[in-house]
């Protein structure tokens, strides 16, 4: 899952100044997808990285995959030509897109020691979840690029199989999961993901291996849910943990989860954020990406 890049291609993207990207409306316009497969395609050994990260993503067992770009961060540094890059690679598996007007389609997400702990951006334990759970059409892949990781040296990514952490469960848990009695969150200001779904059921497919599971652990303390529905998420969450793989993302290490078969989450950061400064403190760049139809790794 953790994928390096030949040191020939590097060389030659060291060297390849991708032009700026354009939008359409809140996707990545054809034009400059089409203009990056042109550029990177020409360079070598970029098609055979390409495949073995949509295989690591979609591929049998898979899920997930970490593309190991330290060194061109540390050849280029991590502004405009570094995120074209990282944006190339992420036109390879689906379309990026931005569901958020404020971010035309790289999000912040820094560390705010005042914020709720378990967001995104605080410095606690976020449990698993899956992103915009409560959208019809969430995101098909969510991304990280770490910028700068923690230089206390916590917040280790999370990870976990959803499908098989739902396999181990009993029967009668998976039907009241597969029951529409879950609601999280706010909806409001969104593109592209759909309409607000609540209530929703957290298995989102009579097959056991195909489907979102529509979980974010947030939702126990922060829903009115019945104790039988609470119980079954409960048990789903300890499978998850169970089955969990942890690493830390280092700079230029971009995290790429298959929201149909992962659920994701962070270990807390290391104590003491408060003394480090706001410009040094744990930054990731977050985008999404949306499969075209017919393109088998939304399957």
């Amino acid at each position: 899952m953790f994928i390096d890049i030949p040191s020939e291609l590097e060389a030659a993207l060291i060297d390849l100044p991708l032009p700026t990207w354009k939008l359409d409306g809140s996707f990545l316009a054809t034009s400059t997808m089409k203009r990056y497969r042109t550029e990177l395609t020409a360079t070598p050994r970029f098609e055979e990285t390409a495949a073995t990260l949509r295989h690591a993503l979609s591929g049998e067992g898979g899920g997930y995959a970490v593309l190991r770009l330290g060194n061109l961060a540390k050849a280029l540094g991590t502004d405009d030509r570094f995120l074209r890059l990282a944006t190339a690679f992420a036109a390879e598996v689906a379309v990026p897109f931005s569901p958020f007007p404020q971010w035309p389609l790289w999000k912040d997400i820094g560390v705010k020691v005042d914020k709720d702990p378990g967001k995104s951006s605080g410095i606690g334990y976020n449990a698993f979840h899956m992103d915009l759970v409560n959208a019809t059409r969430p995101p098909d892949y969510t991304t990280l690029l770490c910028i700068r990781p923690d230089p206390l040296g916590g917040g280790p990514s999370i990870l976990s199989d959803a499908h098989a952490a739902v396999a181990r469960l009993s029967k009668d848990c998976r039907s009241l999961l597969a029951e529409s009695a879950y609601h999280y969150g706010t909806f409001f200001d969104l593109f592209d993901v759909g309409e607000e779904y609540t209530p929703f059921p957290i298995l989102d497919s009579s097959d056991p291996d195909e489907g979102f599971v529509r979980f974010t652990a947030k939702m126990l303390a922060r829903s009115e849910l019945s104790p039988a529905h609470v119980e079954a998420a409960r048990e789903l969450a300890a499978e998850l943990v169970r089955g969990q793989v942890s690493f830390t993302l280092q700079r230029g290490s971009y995290l790429i989860v298959n929201q149909r078969r992962f659920l994701h989450g962070r270990e807390a950061l290391h104590d003491g954020q408060e003394t480090v400064p706001f410009a040094d403190r744990r930054l990731l760049l977050q985008l999404f990406l949306r499969a075209g139809a017919g393109d088998g790794s939304a399957a």
